[in-house]
Formats: C-alpha cells, sequence, structure tokens
C-alpha cells in the first residue's frame, strides 16, 4: 500500500500513527459500528472521495469506514497546522488512502494538494471549510465532470456555501453536515471550548483562573468557550454583533462589552466568529503587555495580522512553540499563539476523540446516503437526511450505557393529532 500516490512527510512514521489512530478509535464506538456495518454492506464501492480535513487521527478513523464501505479516497489537509505528519503516514502505509498533507506546509503547497485530489476526479467532495468547493469552482471546473455532491462541517463552509447557491454558482448538492444538533451541541459547543482552552494552556502554560478571559462571538463555539474558562475560574467577558445572541450571554451571567472597551483589560482575548477583522488595529494598540491572542474560528483573517506586523518594531520571536511574542513601540508585548489560525489545531490536537465520533458518524451516514440518492438531487446547500442525528444521538447513548423513556402509542397518537 505504500506505493499509493501521496506526499507526506516520513512513512516510516506510520506505526507510530496507527498506535495514534487506535487509541482514538477506542473513544468512538458509533463509528466503529458504522464502519463495521459499511464493511458488509460496501453502500460507496466504485466512489471516488476527495477529502479536504484536518489530518488527525479522528479524521483517519472517519476515512477507515468510508474505505471499509468502498470509498477511493484522496485527501488534502485544510490546515497547514493541523496535520499529524504519523497519521498522514498510517493512512498511506497501513489504510491504503492517497495523503497529500504535510505538517508546515506553505500556502502554495496547500493549493497545489487540493488540486491534486481534485484531480482523481472525485463522485464526492468532503470539505471543512470550503476550499475544496471553492477551488473546484473558481479555478478547475472541468475537475467536477463527475461529481454527484458532497459535505461540509463546518460553520464558515456552509457559510460560504449558502452565498455560493444564492449567487446561482454552486454546482452540486453540498450537505451542511455543520446544521445539525449533534454537531453544533456538541462538537462545536463542547468539542472547541475544551479544546481550544486545550491549545491556549499547552501554548502558555498560562493560569486560566483568575484571569480575564475574552471570548470574541457567542455562537455554539464562542458558547462553549466562555463556559469552559469559567469553569476553570476565568473572568468571562464576551463580544457580539447579534443582539440576541448578546442577550443570551447577559441572561447566562457574562459581562458584554464593545471590543473597544473589553480588548484594554482583556488577558486573553479570543476569537471564534467566522468574520474577519474582528480584532482590528485600534484594538490591539490598546492591548495590556502580555495580553495573549488566539483564534478558534476556521480561517487566519478574525485578527488583523498584517497591523500586528506593521504595528511591531522588533522582528517576532517565538517564545514557546505556537507562541509568536511581537513587541510594540513602546515596550508592551502581545503574544499570538498558533499564528492565529485554529488555536485548538495548531497548539494542540482538535477536539477529543469521543466529540468527533458523534460529527464524524453524522458525515459517514451521509456520504453513504448521498452515493445512493443523488441522482434526485438539486444543486443547492441540503439538510442531513431525517432520521440520521437522532439514530446517532441513541447509538451514543447505547454506548455510554445510558436509557431513555420512549413514547408509549398513547403519547405518538396524541403528539400526531390536533384533537384535545
Amino acid at each position: 500500500m505504500a506505493s499509493l500516490h501521496s506526499d507526506v512527510a516520513d512513512l516510516g512514521l506510520a506505526q507510530a500513527g496507527v498506535r495514534r489512530v487506535e487509541w482514538a478509535e477506542r473513544a468512538m464506538p458509533v463509528l466503529r459500528k458504522v464502519h463495521d456495518r459499511f464493511a458488509a454492506e460496501r453502500p460507496l464501492a466504485g466512489m471516488r472521495v476527495a477529502a479536504c480535513m484536518h489530518v488527525t487521527a479522528e479524521t483517519a478513523n472517519l476515512l477507515r469506514a468510508l474505505s471499509g464501505g468502498g470509498a477511493e479516497i484522496a485527501l488534502a489537509a485544510s490546515n497547514p497546522l493541523s496535520t499529524q505528519d504519523d497519521t498522514a503516514a498510517a493512512l498511506v502505509a497501513e489504510y491504503g488512502i492517497s495523503v497529500y498533507a504535510r505538517a508546515g506546509i506553505d500556502p502554495q503547497s496547500y493549493d497545489r494538494n487540493l488540486v491534486t485530489v481534485l484531480e482523481q476526479r472525485p463522485h464526492l467532495l468532503l470539505d471543512d471549510g470550503c476550499d475544496l468547493v471553492n477551488v473546484a469552482h473558481m479555478e478547475r471546473p472541468e475537475l467536477l465532470s463527475e461529481a454527484v455532491g458532497g459535505c461540509e462541517q463546518t460553520t464558515t463552509g456552509v457559510i460560504r456555501l449558502r452565498r455560493m447557491s444564492t449567487e446561482g454558482v454552486l454546482k452540486l448538492p453540498m450537505v451542511a453536515v455543520n446544521d445539525t444538533a449533534t454537531k453544533r451541541m456538541f462538537d462545536n459547543r463542547y468539542g472547541t471550548g475544551q479544546s481550544t482552552l486545550d491549545g491556549i494552556m499547552r501554548a502558555t502554560n498560562a493560569m486560566i483562573a483568575g484571569r480575564t478571559v475574552v471570548v470574541a462571538g457567542f455562537g455554539y463555539c464562542g458558547r462553549g468557550l466562555a463556559e469552559r474558562a469559567r469553569g476553570l475560574g476565568a473572568r468571562v467577558i464576551v463580544t457580539e454583533v447579534d443582539p440576541v445572541k448578546a442577550l443570551d450571554a447577559v441572561m447566562q451571567g457574562y459581562t458584554v462589552l464593545p471590543m473597544d472597551e473589553a480588548a484594554p483589560i482583556a488577558d486573553v482575548l479570543v476569537t471564534v466568529t467566522g468574520n474577519r477583522d474582528v480584532v482590528r488595529a485600534e484594538h490591539l494598540a490598546s492591548l495590556k503587555d502580555g495580553a495573549v491572542l488566539a483564534n478558534s474560528g476556521h480561517f487566519d483573517v478574525e485578527i488583523d495580522l498584517p497591523s500586528l506586523e506593521a504595528m511591531s518594531v522588533d522582528i517576532r520571536r517565538e517564545v514557546r512553540p505556537q507562541a509568536d511574542e511581537y513587541v510594540l513601540s513602546d515596550g508592551r508585548r502581545i503574544v499570538l499563539l498558533a499564528e492565529g489560525r485554529l488555536v485548538n489545531l495548531g497548539a494542540a490536537e482538535g477536539h477529543p476523540a469521543a466529540v468527533m465520533d458523534m460529527s464524524f458518524s453524522v458525515q459517514a451516514l451521509t456520504v453513504a446516503w448521498l452515493a445512493g440518492a443523488h441522482s434526485g438531487l438539486e444543486p443547492g446547500v441540503l439538510d442531513v437526511p431525517d432520521g440520521v442525528d437522532t439514530q446517532v444521538a441513541g447509538l451514543e447513548l447505547e454506548a455510554l450505557g445510558v436509557r431513555i423513556d420512549r413514547l408509549s402509542p398513547d403519547q405518538l397518537e396524541y403528539l400526531n393529532s390536533w384533537q384535545v
């Protein structure tokens, strides 16, 4: 299998990658059941899949399930800092999946790898941030000649897809895996909350208790981050542009301030909005000495990095792995984590495997549905098929040993009748 076309750092890391993948699999019992079902039923036989995803052990287990179902897969990274080189090697050498990903590659290589996986002329696209779909539509539309659909698993990617659909340029049916209840509740809220703080603490070794943590954005990801920061003893301030979300934060007991008032008192400032220029030059100029900046939105545009570079009077230096210090003209030091990219993947390992178990099980079942139902679908952004989310949640409860009540026939009749 090592003869597969691939571009990874070192195939000699494969056995270390296998150990990492198998460790993650222990916490992914639902996906294991999906894997076994796919291996028996082969719902993806003959399907070529192009994926742009974080090259992690959890992703490897998703791709193993799809491969077991008959899919031929080519994988590129969705973030240069999140690639686990040992996992990439294991995917190629042990699991028969073509991988084009190396940790820390430059932007040109990143873009080239996206084109390479598209050159496999895939039937299905799996995306994380809409980069793969965007490149296919903008640069190489001819490579979509055999594509029938795909999935998108991030908030940022779904936003981009909806814009493409509104403007009439989206050529494929794309399922918004991100918009399921399990994805938003567990992946975005619990996963992002824990893994973001994990990245911050690994990069800084800083105490969270007693510090002022500013969370920019109070969607599902921001809510989870705020909850976990408060649980560790931080004073949490929320910034928002949406009145409803801001009111929600107030009702949950958080202080809500505009960014120009929050930035000067932040010990740690984390953006998690999915938008650009959330922390701008005027906010950077007001940060206190030693303030830590991090981003947990998908792209590195939430913090105005060019302005930070321009304001710095000294060459940035790495004070710790994934922690770069910028010195301003008045001597203040600002610490930027993971180059302003996703801190939970750039400075840590992303979401726990138990969280990704649900998200990737939903994605796997949706891919199988697409493989069978694509002929009746129109281009646009689609919801995950009815029942998939509930099925995965039920399997997860079963794996946890949790039992719940069931509706009686009388209750079902009552809920489905308009008569008292």
